[in-house]
């Protein structure tokens, strides 16, 4: 992607550690950026020095900060100065007990610090915000909702509810947020990209990463009676990267966009990977819809049989011509993302064996 990268002020990313801010921090650097990394707990410098070793490889620099979400005013020192800012940090859990007070108020009250922090900063005139496709659509059921039986920009997720899908809620309501923000004041700009399932190799090994899990499930074993036929949305974390980069530094961009490169399934994931690593006990049946909604309850809280009446043996869908158009995104193959990724967990020793083709 030939980009113009305006390194003249420096660029904040918050949430610095986390798997797909790596890639965006790393392109930052590479293209000469001073980048304002908002992180926890800057004094952790054990935890930092991969995005160290990042700047040291490359033309740019980087400068870390200590920063909450939920603290008023904790962004304003990294933001200082800055002319783009990346917020991407935001919670992440599937199993809570409190949904409003683990997941939605982090969301909504850390986005809004966040653009408090951007209004009282002069030299700040665009924010990108990573928001969701789970702001777009709260199960797969939704589709037969939409507009031409696709998920464009235009749809918002009606369907997701406290006790039903509650991360997807707080992605909806985050987002909402700062659109209402945004519209209220005329210095900055708001950019969004709403990525779908994110995937490949990332700068480290993110152990907290969902795509993280899913893979080790595939390939240790756990999943080899067979995976749901559950449709989903991909896209590689580098592909992400970029659009951030261009959502971030083109002087068009404008609104929300789905960044997803391909519109797949569990099945299909699977037989990818099983293709490209025979020598591992990756899943060759689909598990029946019946069965899942049996027992899927007994073995994980997150897999209520609300949702795999509403998501399992469903298509997903989504239109990503905007992102292709508009931020000039390029989407690699769906096999070079998972297998560059499996390959990563292989050699940080993650899951056991090697590559056997």
């Amino acid at each position: 992607m030939n980009l113009d990268i305006d390194t003249s002020k420096p660029v904040l990313v918050t949430g610095a550690t986390g798997y797909v801010a790596g890639w965006v921090v790393k392109r930052l650097l590479d293209a000469g950026a001073t980048v304002h990394a908002t992180v926890r707990d800057a004094s952790r410098t054990e935890r930092l020095g991969y995005l160290s070793a990042l700047a040291d490889e490359s033309p740019g620099s980087i400068r870390f900060f200590s920063a909450d979400l939920l603290e008023d005013g904790s962004f304003d020192e990294a933001m200082a100065g800055c002319g783009v800012v990346f917020h991407i940090a935001s919670p992440y859990q599937l199993s809570v007990k409190d949904a409003q007070r683990e997941l939605v108020d982090p969301a909504v009250n850390g986005t809004r610090n966040v653009l408090d922090a951007a209004n009282r900063t002069p030299s700040v005139s665009r924010v990108v915000i990573t928001s969701s496709c789970a702001a777009i659509y709260g199960d797969s059921a939704d589709l037969q909702d939409t507009p031409n039986g696709v998920f464009t920009e235009e749809v918002w997720n009606t369907s997701s509810t406290l006790d039903h899908n509650p991360y997807s809620l707080s992605k909806t309501l985050a987002e909402k947020a700062a659109w209402k923000m945004a519209e209220a004041q005329d210095r900055w700009q708001l950019v969004v990209v709403n990525p779908s399932g994110v995937f490949g190799p990332g700068v480290r090994v993110h152990q907290g990463a969902e795509s993280f899990e899913i893979l080790k499930q595939l390939g240790d074993g756990t999943m080899a009676s067979g995976v749901p036929d559950l449709g989903m949305g991909m896209v590689d974390v580098r592909d992400l990267a970029d659009a951030h980069l261009a959502a971030g530094f083109l002087p068009d961009a404008e609104g929300r966009h789905i960044i997803s490169g391909h519109n797949t399934t569990f099945p299909e994931v699977s037989r990818i990977l099983r293709e490209a690593f025979p020598g591992h006990p990756l899943p060759r049946r689909t598990a029946p819809k019946f069965l899942i909604w049996l027992v899927g309850p007994f073995l994980n809280a997150g897999i209520t049989r609300r949702f795999v009446s509403r998501n399992v043996g469903l298509p997903w869908k989504a239109d990503h011509s905007k992102s292709v158009e508009k931020l000039g995104v390029s989407y690699r193959p769906l096999s070079e993302t998972l297998v560059e990724h499996f390959q990563q967990l292989l050699d940080e020793g993650e899951l056991p064996g090697r590559k056997v083709a």
